[in-house]
């Protein structure tokens, strides 16, 4: 058995070995703010618009949905980011692919119940894996297995039509996390809303309104006991909600802050805590390559030479933070990334730009793209709802300076960008690459995950098609030979550095904002096992397990 089949094969889900935290703790008077109600804790959401939407269904195709529903769901592995981004059991016990990689036997934790009281089965499972497979509008995670079957009560495998050893990750997903057969079946996916839900995660739904939820921590969680009792769900705004911290009305935030390390951290360092945590991939610009001008190679490395990423990360506040040519981070990647592009640093090349918009054939006249008596007038679209207004026009004035093509600035709110990336209906636009390990940073460029325009893509925004691509991401996911994988992983790093299918602008971190005046426990980006991201669910939980309230 290989090293990694055998780490797969018997990796525990030690995860929940950690210190779980105190107890329940004890009643007390309810103040309003923060943790100042006993046993409760408020997280500010910055980019979920200004009202909620009772939707629950997490597989159905919708656009807007509940927030932060993997506190209530949760999938079957974890992606660890404080050890190399490997994938760990979570409600599996065990995750073992055959020698042949197309195989994976998943053994189930037999202690682990639905917030309803029920077991949690192999029916349960193989349900909701193959709830995916029924209709291409409920694959929102980019799965890409084929088959799942049931073993016995506490084992399912689950084939993929070829090998798959680095596409475990899928498991992972809380866009395919497990859900209760008997309260599914026979609904129509499509239009129900799951308005009551019930799963196997740390939380049940107490109180919903359309500016405040209130989640109730289970007593009974396989996982262990919370010393909170309520988890508050709340809608603000990036000004707002640095008040609301400095006020210790929010305890917890996922947000930038330009100057957060003076503004809030520096002015109470033992409760204002501003923390970043490196996610291995980065902020890039995707170019829809399904369209001219951008099927063109020469257009997309002019654009690309001439993005503005060290003065972007300037008025960002994070020196050196300019994402290299490959797509790989170097503080995660460093030993697998080519000398060649190793710590590079792109600087605007605006003589090279030119010369590459030369050898496209486009010309350049009244700020538009012409060529073969057709012209173009770019869009860059880009999520307003995280302030990238900015950015995006520090890019457009480098083009327009640099190259004198006239792009358009089109801002939209996050959930109505994401729909216009997964349809394809943008020209150019601003998204995150990345994924866990190198084959989850460039998986989604194979075909596998290419949808025509206007049908919606789970991964893939920038309908990417290349044989050759697709013959490296094949050896790259396929292969447990850790030679055939690093030549295949250096072949993508070229072909994105070479072909740009897309650009990277500037590594990606999750900005943690805490106010620890009420909980205390919170991890440390120098020293962590699991980041507190509520994105990531099962990170999110182990936070919150290990928290303990103030003075108590």
């Amino acid at each position: 058995m290989s090293t990694r089949r055998a780490f797969i094969a018997r990796a525990a889900a030690v995860a929940v070995a950690l210190p779980l935290g105190a107890s329940a703790c004890k009643g007390g008077t309810a103040a309003s703010g923060g943790g100042k109600a006993t046993g409760t804790l408020v997280f500010g959401k910055t980019d979920g618009g200004t009202t909620f939407i009772r939707n629950y269904n997490v597989f159905g195709p919708a656009i807007q949905k509940s927030p932060n529903a993997e506190m209530i769901y949760e999938p079957l592995a974890r992606v660890d980011y404080s050890d190399g981004a490997k994938v760990k059991p979570w409600l599996a016990k065990s995750l073992e692919f055959d020698t042949a990689g197309t195989t994976l036997t998943v053994k189930l934790r037999d202690d682990v119940t639905f917030s309803d009281g029920r077991p949690m089965t192999a029916d349960d499972v193989v349900f909701s894996l193959n709830i995916p497979l029924k209709d291409p509008s409920f694959n929102i995670g980019g799965t890409t297995y084929d088959r799942v079957a049931k073993q016995d009560a506490s084992t399912v495998t689950v084939h993929w039509p070829h090998p798959a050893f680095s596409e475990l990750s899928q498991l992972a997903s809380i866009q395919v996390p497990v859900v209760p057969a008997r309260l599914w079946t026979g609904k129509d996916l499509k239009s129900w809303t799951n308005p009551d839900p019930v799963g196997t995660g740390p939380f049940t739904l107490d109180r919903f309104a359309p500016q405040q939820i209130t989640l109730r921590a289970r007593s009974d969680y396989w996982g262990g006991r919370f010393a909170m009792k309520q988890l508050k769900i709340i809608p603000t705004n990036g000004d707002a909600l640095r008040a609301q911290l400095v006020r210790g009305d929010v305890d917890w935030a996922l947000a930038a802050w330009g100057n957060g390390e003076q503004e809030y951290a520096a002015k109470d360092p033992r409760h204002h805590l501003y923390q970043k945590y490196a996610t291995g991939g980065a902020y890039s610009l995707f170019y829809n390559t399904a369209q001219a001008p951008f099927d063109d190679v020469h257009v997309r490395r002019a654009l690309a030479m001439t993005i503005p990423r060290k003065d972007i990360v300037a008025t960002l506040q994070r020196p050196g933070t300019e994402a290299g040519p490959t797509g790989l981070v170097d503080q995660i990647y460093r030993d697998v990334i080519l000398p060649e592009y190793r710590g590079k640093v792109q600087q605007v090349d605006a003589e090279g730009a030119r010369k590459e918009l030369a050898l496209s054939g486009y010309e350049v006249k009244g700020g538009k793209l012409v060529k073969d008596g057709r012209s173009f007038a770019p869009k860059l679209s880009f999520n307003q709802d995280f302030g990238w207004d900015p950015y995006a026009n520090m890019m457009i004035r480098s083009w327009q300076q640099t190259l004198g093509i006239n792009v358009k600035p089109v801002g939209a709110p996050g959930a109505n960008l994401y729909e216009q990336q997964q349809t394809g209906a943008f020209d150019l636009t601003i998204s995150t690459s990345g994924g866990a390990g190198v084959a989850g940073v460039y998986s989604a460029l194979s075909s596998r995950a290419y949808r025509p325009l206007g049908q919606m893509a789970a991964t893939n925004f920038g309908r990417w098609k290349d044989a050759t691509t697709d013959a490296a991401i094949g050896k790259l996911l396929s292969s447990d030979d850790p030679a055939v994988e690093k030549s295949a992983g250096e072949q993508m790093q070229r072909i994105v550095a070479e072909q740009v299918p897309f650009s990277p602008i500037y590594n990606s971190y999750w900005f943690v904002l805490i106010n620890a005046l009420h909980w205390t426990g919170w991890p440390n980006p120098d020293h962590f096992t699991y980041v507190p991201f509520p994105g990531n669910g099962p990170d999110a939980t182990l936070t919150l397990l290990n928290l303990k309230q103030a003075g108590k």
